[in-house]
């Protein structure tokens, strides 16, 4: 039985790579497509499928375009990686930093990241370094540090800016019609800096123009209300919601985003904390899926779009759950019931079940 493939050689033939690109991975890719029965069902759409992006190394979906960034970073003689981060970013450039033997240094909100995001970035070496400020602020840092080369510290910007993020994360479309046998109707996605939906569309329209699939999805992308620059048309100066993967009030791939839903005939609209919330417990509860909040912004946003009639509920939907729930505990907590107490005894256990 052979190895099973690298992604960048699994995808070989669809990335910007040669012989020259390092032979970089952690297992990336590969990611489960479960058909969601039991909550598709509840929110009135049961062909629901959940693109469980949370299964990639670091847990969460920045892997697939990390680890082409970083391997290109390798190849045109960097030595570091730098990223502005909201947390997953953070922990995979850590993560892929640290297995090419290179330095990652990572910009970010003071206070603003959820704590299992940032327990990765420190675990894996990475030089953090926080700043007074919001994502965006973060981001502005690292576009200057990178805008003019030092060659004391050549170095490598990682975001999804970089091009070659977005080619490692349109391969996720390619595993979703493959496990499929061709492409869903609809695509639904959380939106925060706007890179993975366009990722999708790109990848989604390479397998067309291939002759692998005969359709293209409308791709729904969904933003939090208190982060929804590309739903309201103005930039957030103070982006607030729960979804800390998403607070980003100046999306950096808000035009490819925009133009995803044009091509595509879809739509990007905006949930409340709220409805995030609930599909954050429903997608546990139901499916036994622990994703984390902005991930949970697509089952919210397929919800909202299914009631009011604007997406068919006979169609095949599949939403990305992009990261998993382990990277924001403190989430989790805060909703998590008590433990029931008992006494040592089977009895008691019985009674404090209500047996």
């Amino acid at each position: 039985m052979g190895r099973r493939p690298r992604l960048m050689e699994r995808f070989a033939a669809f990335l910007p790579i040669g012989v020259d690109t390092p032979p970089l991975g952690l297992g990336e890719g590969f990611t489960p497509l479960v058909h969601a029965r039991t909550l598709g069902r509840a929110i009135g759409v049961p062909q629901l499928f959940l693109k469980v992006e949370g299964q990639n190394p670091t847990g969460s979906f920045k892997d697939r375009g990390m680890v082409v960034a970083v391997a290109k970073a390798l190849e045109e003689g960097a030595r570091a990686v730098i990223c502005a981060s909201t947390g997953n970013t953070s922990a995979s450039a850590a993560a892929y930093a640290a297995s090419a033997g290179i330095e990652a240094v990572i910009v970010l909100p003071r206070g603003k990241i959820a704590a299992g995001k940032m327990l990765q970035g420190f675990a894996a070496g990475a030089r953090v370094v926080a700043i007074e400020g919001n994502f965006d602020d973060a981001l502005r840092i690292v576009r200057e540090m990178t805008a003019e080369p030092d060659p004391r510290h050549p170095l490598a910007l990682v975001n999804s800016v970089n091009p070659y993020r977005l080619e490692g994360q349109k391969t996720a479309a390619f595993e979703v019609c493959e496990d499929l046998g061709g492409a869903p109707d609809y695509l639904a996605i959380p939106v925060g800096n706007a890179g993975n939906i366009s990722a999708y569309w790109r990848g989604f329209k390479e397998y067309r123009d291939i002759g692998v699939i005969e359709t293209t999805p409308r791709m729904i992308g969904f933003q939090a209300a208190g982060a929804s620059p590309l739903v309201q048309g103005h930039e957030f100066d103070d982006p607030q919601t729960i979804a800390s993967a998403i607070r980003i009030g100046r999306p950096a791939s808000g035009q490819l985003a925009l133009a995803a839903r044009d091509e595509s005939g879809g739509l990007i609209d905006a949930v409340s904390d709220d409805e995030i919330l609930a599909a954050y417990g429903d997608i546990a509860r139901l499916e036994g899926i622990f994703c984390e909040p902005a991930s949970a912004a697509s089952v919210a946003g397929v919800r909202k779009a299914a009631a009011e009639g604007r997406i068919d509920p006979g169609a095949t939907i599949v939403a990305v759950l992009t990261g998993l729930g382990l990277k924001d505990p403190d989430t989790g907590m805060s909703l998590a019931t008590a433990p029931i107490e008992a006494e040592p005894t089977a009895g008691s256990v019985r009674a404090a079940l209500g047996w």
